[in-house]
């Protein structure tokens, strides 16, 4: 990179008052991307950027991929679409085989949709409709958990906690049904000396005691990210705690969500993230999303579970939901091609081991540095947190921009990171995601992690 592209951050940008495109910022715009390959993207000013965190954690395979493009052309050769309802495609049908093959943890039905934010209102809604079948209807209480994020839908939104993206739709659109409880946020929550076991049996007897406080009977679905995302920036869970959720669930009848949207197909080492989470451990309901078509094209899904199935084959026989563009044939197809790249080339191993590496790296890295207060996360997908004090975790005041600081000073220096803010409270906190794709090389890698410090670097010495 020339030094005149590490002086032009946003020299790709137009006047953000000329654009007719309603950006999420109405007074800037971002740069122009003109191309993408691997691990790099293009800007209109002609500066590459290494691809650190795959747009949202999508771009899975990196960007470009032959077999993916080819895949897409010959759907669109055949079929680009057909209205679901009615028929189907062997795109859609293939995809739903190569995802369930062997009946994996009972899942054995897909439901595809373009977006996580459908997926999460499916799953609710397939919830929902599973105990009135189940002549349970009294159960309409939804339980989650603070610090996450569901999608950006009403019905998505309702159940996350993303509280800035909540605000301007309080008391007037999102859904009164929904209670919350801790999340898994042990580099806060977790009490000095306390155990990761008891830490782990604090936070299933809360989940205990907010069920039987609302009535277990009412309650129709808990939902959680195995690996929290965007919101608090990749938290885990200790260990233990989702075989307490799954008991306490089965006791109660109530349905588990686990929303893999994010940190699901391969993201943190695995193919589904909940693997890791013990014996005994599965989803009724699981969404998947970003790394399902590696942003391809748009395409998300809801993995149901053969006793939610069975229950609405003997009742009804149909799920009462449906989208114009579900189960789209080019979508399916381009996701059925990424899915099998990522077989042929061992890439979910390859993430778990160079997971290892990164987190290491990571870790030497900036465990040391002044305001870095935490780093977590499994497998290609890092969190970061920043804090003003180590010794007491506060938190910088919003009006620093701690995090945006570092996207700047990373863009500058040619890295996209992905930037959190509000992690602690949803309005004081500041994290970034570091989330590359799976088949990233081990130079690149190596240059995330160098051009992270760089900028971490440059920022730490303009902070008073």
């Amino acid at each position: 990179m020339t030094n005149n592209d590490r002086d032009n951050l946003t020299n790709g940008a137009t006047d953000w008052n000329t654009s007719h495109v309603l950006h999420n910022s109405l007074v800037s715009q971002p740069p122009t991307v003109t191309s993408a390959s691997g691990t790099f993207i293009t800007l209109c000013t002609g500066q590459t950027v290494l691809d650190g965190c795959t747009g949202a954690a999508v771009a899975c395979i990196g960007h470009g991929n032959v077999d993916v493009q080819t895949a897409v052309f010959e759907q669109m050769s055949k079929v680009c679409y057909t209205h679901t309802v009615a028929f189907t495609t062997t795109a859609a049908e293939d995809l739903a085989d190569l995802l369930l093959e062997g009946n994996t943890y009972g899942l054995s039905r897909a439901f595809f949709v373009c977006s996580g934010s459908e997926a999460t209102d499916s799953a609710l809604k397939l919830a929902r409709q599973y105990h009135v079948e189940n002549n349970q209807p009294e159960r309409t209480r939804i339980v989650a958990r603070r610090r996450a994020f569901h999608g950006n839908t009403v019905g998505a939104m309702s159940v996350g906690s993303h509280i800035a993206r909540r605000a301007p739709y309080e008391g007037a659109l999102l859904l009164d049904n929904v209670s919350y409880v801790s999340p898994t946020y042990a580099y806060r929550d977790q009490l000095e000396g306390e155990s990761e076991a008891a830490y782990t049996e604090r936070l299933v007897q809360e989940l205990d005691e907010e069920f039987r406080a609302l009535g277990p009977e009412t309650v129709m679905a808990f939902i959680s990210e195995p690996v929290g995302g965007a919101t608090a920036g990749c938290l885990t869970a200790p260990r233990g705690y989702y075989q307490g959720v799954r008991r306490l669930c089965d006791k109660y009848g109530i349905l588990l969500i686990l929303d893999e949207v994010m940190c699901g197909t391969g993201r943190t080492g695995t193919f589904f993230a909940f693997e890791q989470e013990g014996d005994g451990v599965y989803p009724d309901l699981l969404t998947l999303g970003k790394g399902l078509g590696g942003g391809y094209a748009p395409i998300a899904g809801v993995l149901a579970h053969s006793k939610v199935i069975d229950v609405l084959q003997k009742g009804t026989g149909t799920f009462i939901h449906s989208f114009t563009y579900q189960a789209h044939g080019v979508s399916c197809a381009a996701a059925l091609a990424v899915q099998k790249v990522l077989r042929r080339d061992n890439l979910v191993l390859r993430c778990a081991a160079k997971g290892k590496w990164l987190e290491d790296a990571l870790k030497t890295t900036f465990n040391e540095r002044k305001y870095v207060g935490d780093i977590r996360g499994k497998g290609l997908f890092w969190g970061m947190e920043f804090v003003r004090d180590k010794s007491t975790k506060v938190p910088f005041a919003p009006e620093v921009g701690f995090t945006y600081k570092i996207v700047e000073e990373a863009l500058r220096r040619g890295l996209c990171v992905y930037p959190g803010a509000g992690t602690v409270d949803g309005a004081r906190g500041d994290h970034v995601i570091i989330a590359p794709p799976y088949n990233a090389s081990d130079g690149e890698l190596t240059s995330i992690v160098s051009l992270l410090r760089e900028a971490y670097e440059a920022v730490e010495k303009r902070i008073v």
